[in-house]
């Protein structure tokens, strides 16, 4: 390995967008926020070091061995944050990245790539909420005071539209427009054209100074120090990577281990296998959360290592081996777990701890892979007894803090099982320990403190609601309407100032919610919960069937009388989650 003449950040962004530069197969898949890139760019900006780079030179003779990937150069954070397969069948030597993944990309997103990730208070899968973003700095004055003091320039992603519409009180320099200033002559050009020289005099001088050093920056100063390493041992290299990456948070135990399945399987491409597997999980029902670091940790104990945790001593030959020797039974058991807890009605909201599908993959793989488990009736008991002891386990946070040992300690018990899903011996197994899933009549009562928005809200309603057909849709509705709960409608109703504290505090609490079907839950809408009632039950029998199946107390539903509304349905729910958690009132 040699120092080599460092170049500019023009020609490694030059390289990238020639394919030259491109990404091992060890590498991992991340791309940097877009506050670590305007800051990555207001470094160069003052001279500060960027860090040194190490590089892997491959002949072309040998590319063929090796797996590479391309840079990732226009980021989406929904559509397009995977790098994609690099096509290496050319006739040039290449040269992998084996640190400055995310400092190179960066620097290429920022000046010819874009960035789009999603805005505040819109859906995930809006696909108006990722707007596309480009870097521009502002060319006529520094970062603001109390906007990131310790950044003199000011830096930004925005839409096109948005730079357009700053240009009175700031001009927008496109980041990227600099590489078209071929010659420094030409930022001259570049000031007068657009004005900037006739801007007051603080204004113009600043405008100067900022292109002129961004130019430099870009096109003169050889900023990219890199190591080269020419061994084309796959042995070496991994270990230079892993010694380079592991030393502390810049790289997880899981990205390692994906990096070393990736070099060490034979048969498959585990990177491509793993991530495209992550996003296929992720579209189950209404979507997922998951992540390699679940189909890993999944992998280590559906192939029953002893020693499950993310340790690199862990992720040798061997083991990766036995992984892909059985990675499609470990594949389909987490698409069977998946589909089943998706069945149970969860989502990514309200799928508190993803963990909590593996035991149940393991289960399914342990019973060779039943097909249809998740609606046949003859797995009908089966799933009951996965769907309590997985709400349970949710409720009960039984998989906070120290995962590793409820895995491997239920594990041990599904190994064992015979005769269906052993939900009381896992119970039994964790009496009288920090994971215990019994409950008391304290652990009741903070169940009842749940609210709206919170993702154990639907774990503890599913309880109370164990026989729904949770494939239809069923939203968390406010019996008493949400939008009716503000201070001058409540006045408008005649609440007393002194009760109107208890309604806001209360709406979106347990005992205001129940569970409806979408098409129910849209017509009730915002109604007053005593008029829809009425109008939805049109007898006797069927208004006691509803009030009996949502645990509506028999008391005045009227708006007026929420405070005694709320208590006597508080005390219906508590005694059915007494009933159903085997907690006496006595405890």
């Amino acid at each position: 390995m040699s120092f080599q003449t460092p170049i500019t950040v023009k020609e490694a962004v030059e390289h990238i967008h020639a394919k030259k530069y491109l990404l091992p197969a060890i590498q991992r898949e991340v791309v940097w926020e877009v506050d670590q890139i305007t800051r990555l760019f207001d470094s160069l900006m003052r001279d500060y070091p960027i860090g040194s780079f190490l590089f892997w030179h491959v002949e072309k003779k040998n590319v063929g061995r090796y797996q590479f990937y391309e840079f990732v150069r226009n980021y989406h954070e929904r559509n397009m944050c995977h790098n994609s397969k690099a096509n290496v069948s050319g006739e040039d030597d290449i040269t992998g990245i084996l640190d400055g993944q995310q400092r190179l990309t960066s620097l290429y997103i920022g000046l010819r790539g874009s960035y789009a990730y999603k805005e505040t208070r819109k859906r995930w899968d809006n696909p108006l909420a990722y707007p596309v973003r480009r870097l521009y700095l502002n060319l006529l004055g520094p970062k603001k005071n109390g906007e990131e003091t310790d950044m003199v320039y000011d830096f930004a992603f925005m839409t096109d539209e948005e730079a357009r519409a700053g240009v009175d009180e700031a001009f927008w320099f496109k980041v990227g427009d600099v590489l078209d200033l071929k010659e420094q002559y030409e930022v001259n050009g570049y000031l007068i054209e657009h004005g900037l020289m006739q801007r007051p005099q603080e204004q113009a001088k600043f405008a100067n100074k900022t292109l002129f050093k961004l130019w430099s920056v870009v096109h003169e100063a050889r900023v990219i120090n890199y190591f080269l390493e020419k061994d084309e041992s796959l042995d070496k290299v991994l270990n230079i990577f892993i010694r380079v990456n592991s030393g502390g948070t810049v790289l997880s135990y899981s990205d390692l281990l994906l990096s070393i399945a990736t070099a060490q399987w034979q048969q498959r491409d585990a990177r491509e296998e793993i991530t495209s597997f992550v996003d296929e999980l992720n579209s189950v029902g209404d979507g997922f959360n998951f992540n390699k670091d679940l189909v890993l940790k999944s992998s280590l104990v559906l192939a029953d290592f002893t020693d499950i945790a993310f340790k690199v001593d862990n992720f040798n030959k061997a083991n990766m081996l036995k992984i892909e020797k059985q990675w499609d039974e470990i594949e389909e058991a987490l698409r069977g777990a998946v589909r089943l807890v998706a069945g149970f009605g969860y989502s990514r909201d309200t799928l508190t701890a993803n963990y909590s599908i593996i035991p149940i993959a393991y289960y399914l793989k342990a019973r060779g892979l039943p097909k249809n488990f998740d609606t046949s009736a003859r797995y009908e008991e089966d799933r009951k007894a996965i769907r309590r002891w997985l709400i349970l386990s949710l409720v009960r946070r039984a998989f906070g803090g120290s995962p590793d040992t409820v895995l491997r300690s239920v594990r041990e018990t599904l190994r064992g099982a015979r005769g269906g899903f052993p939900h009381q011996a896992i119970v039994d197994k964790f009496k009288g320990t920090p994971k215990s899933l019994a409950c008391t009549e304290d652990d009741v009562e903070n169940l009842l403190r749940h609210g709206y928005g919170n993702g154990y809200t639907f774990s503890v309603l599913a309880l109370l609601y164990p026989t729904l057909n949770f494939r239809n849709r069923f939203h968390i509705d406010h019996i008493h309407p949400r939008s009716k709960f503000t201070k001058p409608k409540l006045r408008q109703r005649g609440v007393r100032d002194t009760d109107i504290d208890f309604y806001l505090e209360n709406v979106d609490l347990l005992p205001n919610l129940q569970l409806l079907e979408g098409i129910p839950n849209q017509e009730k809408s915002n109604k007053d919960f005593v008029d829809w009632l009425a109008g939805t039950c049109k007898s006797a029998e069927e208004r006691a069937n509803y009030m009996k199946r949502h645990f509506i107390p028999d008391v005045d539903l009227s708006f007026s009388n929420f405070r005694e509304f709320v208590k006597q349905r508080k005390t219906l729910l508590g005694d059915e989650l007494r009933r159903i958690l085997y907690v006496s009132k006595e405890e």
